[in-house]
C-alpha cells in the first residue's frame, strides 16, 4: 500500500480510477485534483461515503490545488480536453499539451519524488510532454494504453472463441490509436496458439476491431469516450507499482535504443514493481510486426514535431 496517490482530473476516467483506487485500498489516501471548483470535492467526498458498504478505509479528498498532494509516491494524470467539432488533431496536441506541462510542473513542485502514469491523449505524445515538464528519469513517467488495448483484444477473442478472458494471453504494443500492433505469434489461450483456434480470417477482423476500440465506443456515446476500461487499466497498472507485483504489461516507455527505436514514447513490455519502471522487456518480433512497431514510432514522432516548448 502506498501512502499516497493523486488522481490529476475529475473527469469520467480520473474519478472512476480513484473510486477503484479507494475500493482497492492501494493507497491510505486518494488526493483528486480537478480546477473546477467544487466538483472534485464533491466527487471524493461522495467516494469517500461509499468506503463502509465497499469495505475500504481509504481517505478520499478533492481539492483544486496540488498541495493536498504533496509527498504523494504516485500520479495518475488524466487532465485535458476531449477533441471538439472543428478543432484539428493538432489543436487537441497543443491545447492538452498545455494542460499536461503545467500538470507535470505542479507534480515536480509538491512531490518531486512521484511516478507518473499518463492516461491523458494523445497519449504517448503526452507521456513526452509529462517527463520533459517533471524532469524526472523514464522510470518514473510512462503512460497507459498497452493495457487498455491488450484488454480490448483479448475481450474481442474471448467473445470470439467461446472462452473465459482469463484464458487470454496477449499483448499490444505500439502507439496508442490506429498504428496500435496487437502481436498474434504472441497470443495464446492456456497455452495453445489462437491460430489453431480461430481463422486467420476472424482473427485479422478481431485485430481491426482492436485498433478501432476506443471509435466504436466514442460512436455509440456521440458526446463521450470510454472510461471504466481506461480507469480499470490505468489502476492494474498503479497495483503492479504499489504492491511491487513485478508485471509484464505493455506501457508507453521512453526507448533508448529498444527495439531498434529511440527518443520516441511507444508502447512495449515493460515490468512494472515499486521503482516504477523496472525493465524494458525486448521481444522477438516478426518482421511484420518490428515494421508494424517502427512505423507506429513514427507516426507518434509526427505529432511530436506539432509541440513547441
Amino acid at each position: 500500500m502506498l501512502q499516497k496517490v493523486a488522481v490529476v482530473g475529475a473527469g469520467n476516467v480520473g474519478a472512476t480510477a480513484a473510486q477503484r483506487l479507494a475500493e482497492k485500498n492501494l493507497a491510505r489516501t486518494v488526493v483528486l485534483i480537478d480546477v473546477i471548483e467544487g466538483v472534485p470535492q464533491g466527487k471524493a467526498l461522495d467516494q469517500y461515503q461509499s468506503g463502509p458498504i465497499e469495505g475500504f478505509d481509504t481517505r478520499v479528498v478533492g481539492t483544486n490545488g496540488y498541495d493536498e498532494a504533496s509527498g504523494a509516491e504516485l500520479f495518475v494524470v488524466t487532465a485535458g480536453i476531449a477533441r471538439k467539432p472543428g478543432m484539428s488533431r493538432d489543436d487537441l496536441v497543443k491545447t492538452n499539451a498545455g494542460i499536461v506541462k503545467s500538470v507535470g510542473e505542479q507534480i515536480k513542485r509538491v512531490a518531486p519524488n512521484a511516478i507518473v502514469v499518463v492516461v491523458s491523449n494523445p497519449l504517448d505524445v503526452m507521456c513526452y510532454v509529462a517527463m520533459r515538464a517533471t524532469g524526472f528519469p523514464r522510470e518514473r513517467v510512462f503512460g497507459m494504453a498497452g493495457v487498455l488495448d491488450t484488454a480490448r483484444y483479448r475481450m474481442f477473442l474471448a467473445e470470439a472463441i467461446g472462452v473465459s478472458v482469463e484464458d487470454i494471453q496477449a499483448m499490444v504494443l505500439g502507439g496508442h490509436g490506429d498504428t496500435m500492433v496487437p502481436l498474434p505469434s504472441y497470443t495464446t489461450v492456456s497455452g495453445i496458439p489462437v491460430t489453431q483456434l480461430i481463422s486467420p480470417a476472424k482473427l485479422d477482423a478481431i485485430v481491426d476491431r482492436a485498433r478501432n476500440g476506443g471509435a466504436e465506443i466514442v460512436s455509440f456515446l456521440k458526446t463521450g469516450s470510454a472510461y471504466y476500461a481506461p480507469s480499470a487499466a490505468a489502476v492494474q497498472m498503479v497495483e503492479a507499482i504499489a504492491l511491487d507485483k513485478k508485471r509484464i504489461l505493455p506501457c508507453s516507455a521512453w526507448l533508448t535504443g529498444e527495439f531498434g527505436l529511440r527518443d520516441v514514447f511507444c508502447g512495449v513490455p515493460v515490468k512494472l514493481g515499486r521503482a516504477g519502471l523496472e525493465q524494458i522487456v525486448e521481444i522477438k518480433l516478426s518482421e511484420g510486426e518490428h515494421a508494424a512497431l517502427a512505423a507506429s514510432a513514427d507516426a507518434v514522432r509526427s505529432t511530436m514535431t506539432t509541440l513547441e516548448f
